[in-house]
């Protein structure tokens, strides 16, 4: 049986990415495999290549042979990259400008989108909305109060029920000693 450095298919439907692996020949494409070189990702800008030369050239010695798409990336990698291909890992900093960059060009087409949906809407709209809002507005300062007088019952209640737990201490008290003075 021969040995053979292809690529395994990995990722989602329609956004896949590669594991370079030494696998048996009669292995599926996705199946059993031996080792794993490094992996490639070709749908990112540009494609990232990360593989273990050392550890292919290994295998190579053995007498693993070479697909035609892994030898042409080992060639890239062996060059050290090109406009297509890039090599290694990504940095941290890079792929948080990536993301950063990504979200503000989402705001600014949100923004768009906004500013052109009010340019769209009729005046008379407008008018009805703000109404509705100070009408929301009014509703919430209502409730506010009306909670804070519940809160207010709820206090004096509870202060009125421990002033008459106080007082009936102190009868009991005064009880107890009646009662001692009593027996004595």
């Amino acid at each position: 049986m021969s040995v053979r450095i292809r690529l395994r298919r990995m990722g989602r439907k329609k956004q896949a990415h590669f594991r370079i692996v030494v696998a048996d020949s009669s292995a599926p494409r996705d199946g059993r495999f031996v080792d794993t070189l490094g992996y490639y990702k070709p749908l990112t800008s540009p494609a990232r290549l990360v593989v273990d030369i050392d550890k292919a050239d290994l295998w190579i010695s053995k007498g693993a042979e070479l697909t035609d798409t892994v030898r042409t990336l080992l060639n890239k990698a062996r060059k050290g990259g090109d406009n297509s291909v890039a090599l290694g890992e990504i940095e941290p900093e890079e792929a948080r400008a990536i993301k950063l960059a990504a979200i503000e060009e989402l705001k600014k087409s949100e923004i768009k989108s906004s500013t052109e949906e009010k340019i769209i809407e009729d005046p008379a709209e407008e008018e009805a909305e703000e109404e509705a809002e100070v009408t929301e507005e009014a509703e919430e300062e209502a409730k506010v109060t009306e909670e804070a007088e519940e809160e207010a019952k709820v206090t004096e209640e509870a202060e009125e029920e421990a002033e008459v737990a106080e007082e009936a201490e102190e009868e009991e008290e005064e009880e107890e000693e009646e009662e001692e003075k009593a027996v004595e």
